[in-house]
């Protein structure tokens, strides 16, 4: 389980419901007990429901999820219900529909990419990165893993990933095996892995003996060239390819038996579409 705070949910709620509804208060309505309904409109993957339970029991609403995250529900199954006063259910509305929708989409987009390449590579993982949209990384690793997909970094102190841009530093760029040599020494307990911006460098890559090289924005004709030469001069290092990896092409990567792909493309996809109903309950 990835953890979400307190403070973070409340701050959910303080960037809408504040002050209040003001619709709720000016009808002279908000005392009147009620009952708010979560359901999907279309089937498919749902997610942040635990948070959403959570978001909502701040304000103090009786609340039932009947669903959990990660699974996969069907048209019109209702996912969660909330009781308590109209005031109460008005400030924890959108808010908490907004959450499930956002974290629906992400994870039905990883659902996909995952259910497309395992259908033709049952191996293949799909790893999503730490380049998130600012200020959902909780929500957006959650929603990662309820689609099924894995956690490629999360921060710059997760692992060791050695970039063009660590390596215009040094003395020599072209180091490649002084690099990972250094690295080693430093981080004895970590696996070392590299990012190739192209073949030249791949192949450089190899011959220094990292753990994994990470392929950035390879075609798929070339990740089946570099898993060639990566078998006959580095047998004991693995590959995987990232940038521009969607779901139009990643059957066309699970093709060529590479088995981790890394993507940040379900951070961007359409959120689900929940409906909300809010009735009085007397």
């Amino acid at each position: 389980m990835i953890y979400l705070s307190d403070q973070e949910l409340d701050a959910l709620l303080l960037e809408d419901v504040r002050y209040g509804d003001i619709t709720t208060r000016a009808l002279g309505i908000g005392s009147r007990p009620g009952i708010m309904t979560f359901s999907r409109r279309q089937p498919g993957k749902v997610s942040g429901l635990e948070a959403a339970t959570r978001l909502l029991q701040r304000l103090a609403l009786n609340v039932d999820m009947r669903a959990t995250d990660g699974a996969l529900t069907a048209e019109g199954e209702i996912l969660l219900t909330a009781a308590g006063p109209a005031e109460r259910l008005h400030q924890g509305w959108k808010v908490a529909q907004n959450l499930i929708e956002w974290c629906s989409g992400v994870a039905q987009a990883t659902h996909d990419m995952v259910s497309i390449a395992r259908s033709i590579n049952p191996q293949m993982q799909i790893a999503c990165t730490r380049k998130n949209i600012p200020g959902t990384k909780t929500l957006a690793l959650s929603a990662v893993l309820d689609g099924g997909g894995t956690l490629h970094r999360i921060g710059t102190a997760d692992s060791l990933l050695l970039f063009a841009n660590h390596r215009r530093f040094c003395t020599d760029p072209a180091d490649w095996r002084g690099h990972i040599a250094t690295l080693r020494l430093s981080a004895p307990d970590r696996l070392i892995v590299v990012e190739a911006d192209n073949e030249q460098e791949a192949e450089a890559a190899m011959h220094a003996g990292p753990d994994l090289i990470q392929l950035d924005k390879f075609t798929p004709a070339a990740v089946q060239k570099m898993l060639a030469l990566c078998a006959l001069h580095a047998p004991h290092c693995r590959l995987a390819v990232a940038g521009g990896i969607n779901a139009g092409n990643i059957a066309d990567y699970a093709r060529t038996g590479i088995a981790l792909v890394v993507t940040s493309m379900p951070y961007y996809a359409g959120p689900a579409d929940i409906k909300v109903v809010l009735s009085p309950a007397d």
